[in-house]
């Protein structure tokens, strides 16, 4: 290539370039309104905003993958937990968590009720921005994990966690539930773990159908359920029907599980869920 040619060529290439960014650019600048919900901006949704700066939120906390990376990237929070969750563990996060055990050192921040309010509503408004799928997986719990839609499809006998019975490929209902377990919206994963003794925003699964046997035996079960399998679906789609001890888990009687599986989920997606938990002996 002679000097001529190299000049040409740089000069069309940046060019070519300086196009492309413009026209991306005004592309971008075109569907921000649609893409961030602009119109949906509330003086509560900015406030909340406010409030998430007044305390330094971003200091430890993470949005769109922006912020210190010290705690958890909250952009789908309010996809994963539900309002009662957010607001009980806003007022009080020591009731959450043993910081010597779990190592979380969420400060009490001593926001009013008002401020709480808000918060969720913001961040709840930036779950619903179409972020492209950012972050690319849902926060996590103690020795859990978020599966690809691979991984968890496949069941893979090496991947099962200890204490369960593994999914065999030839067992399409649990392959179908262990797939759930992990893409459900929330994401049963996103609060329960399937190691034992990681009990975070929900209990362990592990063990679930020991435990499960000795609630039905004991005389203190609430609901409605007479079997294992029974109680777990009770739990799916009406988890209030017996509350789990613990500040963490619940508030007046009102369990912290999100309540909308029954909506979301078909009765043939609540079995497959309900026949993969079976196997977690």
């Amino acid at each position: 290539m002679t000097t001529r040619q190299s000049r040409i060529f740089a000069v069309a290439a940046t060019a070519l370039s300086a196009l492309l960014f413009m026209v991306l650019t005004v592309d971008s600048h075109r569907q921000f309104q649609e893409l961030t919900q602009s119109q949906n901006l509330t003086p509560e949704i900015i406030h909340g905003k406010d409030v998430w700066h007044k305390y330094n939120c971003i200091n430890c906390h993470t949005l769109f993958g922006e912020g210190a990376y010290y705690a958890p990237d909250l952009t789908k929070i309010t996809q994963h937990r539900g309002e009662a969750y957010l607001q009980a563990y806003m007022r009080d996060p020591s009731n959450f968590y043993d910081e010597q055990k779990h190592r979380r050192l969420m400060p009490t921040q001593d926001l009013s009720e008002k401020e709480i309010t808000d918060l969720i509503l913001f961040l709840d408004w930036v779950a619903n921005i179409d972020n492209q799928g950012w972050p690319p997986r849902p926060i996590l719990v103690t020795g859990g994990f978020a599966a690809t839609a691979a991984s968890a499809a496949t069941g893979d006998r090496d991947a099962a966690p200890p204490g369960t019975t593994p999914v065999g490929d030839d067992d399409d209902s649990r392959a179908k539930g262990q797939y759930l377990f992990n893409t459900a919206v929330p994401s049963c994963s996103a609060c329960h773990s399937t190691q034992p003794g990681a009990d975070m925003a929900g209990p362990t699964m592990a063990g679930l159908v020991a435990r499960t046997e000795e609630l039905l035996a004991s005389g203190d079960y609430q609901g409605e359920a007479t079997d294992v399998a029974g109680y777990i679906r009770e739990s799916i789609v009406t988890p209030s029907a017996h509350v789990v001890p613990g500040a963490m888990y619940s508030a007046g009687g009102t369990s912290f599980m999100p309540n909308t599986y029954r909506d979301s989920l078909s009765e043939e997606q609540i079995d497959n869920l309900v026949d993969y938990l079976m196997t977690l002996k």
